[in-house]
């Protein structure tokens, strides 16, 4: 019996819907930096229930798991494409989406895998609560309980996503342990049948094991209580333009001393060098099928024209009026001889929103004005916790057959966009992060690769950069290129320090068995999931 006729025969159509080989691979088989992936089957999870039979019919015939939320993990992959010897199911849990309200008055919500940030935020619009999204980049399609597990992070004030995770439940992959769900021990002393206490205090009693089900494969995770960032009372975005490259150095001691010193009030920051800013606000000069760089002269001529400078510091600042007004006027002392500073709710700012909304005729000037307002207000909605594409057509900016069209649903890998993610963290000091820039502007345009810069700044000591490899996927010489970018990057980034937070799935497959660490995990995941039928090559070397 195939394993679809299998699943199917297990399950009710009222738990599961069974896909064979060709929907699942069509559906879910689509990555930014891969071909297709090959999928047996794929069971689209409709009642919990589902979730123990299914483990426990995978342990009795040996194939294997791959739980997804939304599965919209661009540029990190959900399905490795790795060799598998035995069936490749994915679980899609996406139907399993209710938002649970615990704690109005706290912001405590408990979410399925399949809530995305925009379902969230309309919940907490519908129902009134005063509390923001935990946003990402990624966009509004994307799962929140997924980004958590991912330990993702982002602009609003609880930055570190995982932190804000009170408690979670799952079902274990093991065949004596799959039939009952997993919960911490105060949920299980809990006779009150509330389960209030479990979510409301992280830590819980005896062992902290909520953490192994982050970048692992060591269960699937039905849900998660998350404590939300109330809505501020003032807000203030500030941007600092720094035309100089002289005031690199400067510019990253004033982000560390600010961090340093306002945490709690700041949120994080990013820091974005001039080719990124070019990729957000101009065509690529080259024409999107084209595997070559932008010369310094293009990028001359498009800064020219935007007005764009050599860095830019991005970031937040959330609180009381007083507050917010003290923290602008500390910063705007410290900022004064590094760059051009304007704040979110300055009359410079206003005046040009209110000029720009006067019906004028379709001039280039005003448009440009008029397009990089909108990107603003995008910006500062990501900033208050409102989910966007803002970030999405980043994906695009080498796809020939589809333009970013941020009024349409963006879906970069049913879209076949090229794009792969090196994200390491780095330590916060002006000579480091100098060496990183010349280090990534050195590596990837060998490989015809845009040195896309940014920082994001979380801790005043550690800071994390993001730079997006991005590609023509339909080009086999492209996407090899791509790799092989990523995998100097890696490789030498290490060795200088350079260490990433999170890497995709095949990287995931290669990682090496080397040191306790590893060995630690390989024990762990073999007590956990003997048979090894859950996701076998998800951060688990081999």
């Amino acid at each position: 019996m195939v394993v679809k006729e299998l699943i199917q025969t297990a399950l009710t159509k009222n738990e599961a819907c069974v896909f064979d080989e060709v929907h699942a691979s069509m559906v879910y088989g689509k990555t930014t930096f891969s071909s297709n992936v090959s999928i047996d089957c794929a069971v689209q999870i409709l009642d919990e229930t589902a979730i123990p039979k299914l483990l426990k019919l995978a342990n009795e015939h040996q194939f294997y798991l791959y739980p997804i939320s939304t599965g919209n993990n661009w540029g990190y992959g959900s399905i490795q494409s790795t060799h598998i010897d035995g069936p490749r199911v994915v679980v899609d849990l996406g139907q399993l989406n209710a938002i649970i309200p615990q704690n109005k008055k706290a912001g405590l919500v408990t979410v399925q895998p399949g809530v995305t940030q925009q379902d969230l935020y309309d919940f907490l619009q519908q129902n009134d609560w005063p509390f923001m999204v935990p946003v990402t980049g990624a966009g509004p399609n994307c799962s929140i309980l997924a980004n958590a597990l991912e330990r993702g992070y982002g602009i609003t004030p609880r930055t570190d996503h995982f932190a804000a995770v009170n408690a979670l439940k799952a079902y274990l992959p093991h065949p004596d342990l799959c039939h009952s769900k997993f919960e911490s021990a105060v949920s299980t002393l809990d006779r009150s049948g509330s389960d209030y206490i479990d979510k409301t205090f992280k830590w819980g009693l005896g062992p902290y094991i909520d953490g192994l089900f982050t970048q692992s494969n060591f269960g699937i995770v039905t849900e998660v209580t998350i404590r939300l960032a109330p809505k501020p009372a003032q807000f203030s975005a500030f941007y600092l333009q720094v035309f100089d490259s002289e005031n690199f150095s400067e510019a990253v001691t004033l982000i560390e001393d600010t961090l340093l010193e306002s945490e709690g009030i700041i949120g994080s920051i990013n820091l974005m060098d001039r080719r990124r800013l070019v990729s957000m606000v101009a065509q690529n000069p080259n024409g999107q099928s084209q595997h070559v760089v932008m010369t310094d002269e293009q990028i001359e001529t498009i800064a020219k024209e935007q007005r764009l400078p050599q860095w830019m510091i991005a970031g937040t600042i959330y609180g009381s009026k007083k507050v917010v007004a003290a923290t602008q006027a500390q910063f705007k002392k410290r900022a004064k001889h590094i760059g051009q500073l304007n704040f979110s709710n300055s009359w410079l700012i206003n005046i040009a929103k209110f000029i720009a909304d006067i019906p004028l005729p379709s001039l280039a000037a005003i448009d440009k004005i008029r397009a990089q307002l909108r990107t603003l207000d995008e910006g500062i909605e990501i900033m208050l916790g409102k989910p966007n594409q803002v970030a999405l057509p980043l994906a695009y900016w080498r796809n020939p057959r589809v333009a970013a069209n941020k009024e349409q649903c963006l879906l970069p890998d049913k879209d076949r966009c090229g794009l792969l993610w090196y994200a390491p963290l780095i330590k916060m000091s002006p000579q480091v992060l100098s060496d990183f820039v010349a280090f990534v502007r050195e590596t990837t345009p060998k490989y015809g690769i845009e040195p896309l810069v940014t920082f994001t700044n979380l801790k005043h000591d550690c800071i994390d950069s993001t730079v997006p490899l991005v590609f023509d996927l339909e080009n086999p010489e492209a996407v090899s290129a791509a790799h092989q970018c990523l995998e100097e990057l890696f490789t030498e980034g290490c060795k200088k320090g350079y260490v990433p937070y999170r890497i995709n799935t095949q990287q995931q497959a290669k990682l090496s068995a080397d040191g306790i660490f590893w060995q630690t995990t390989k024990l762990l995941k073999q007590a956990i999931d003997p048979n090894g039928i859950l996701a076998p090559d998800r951060y688990n070397p081999q």
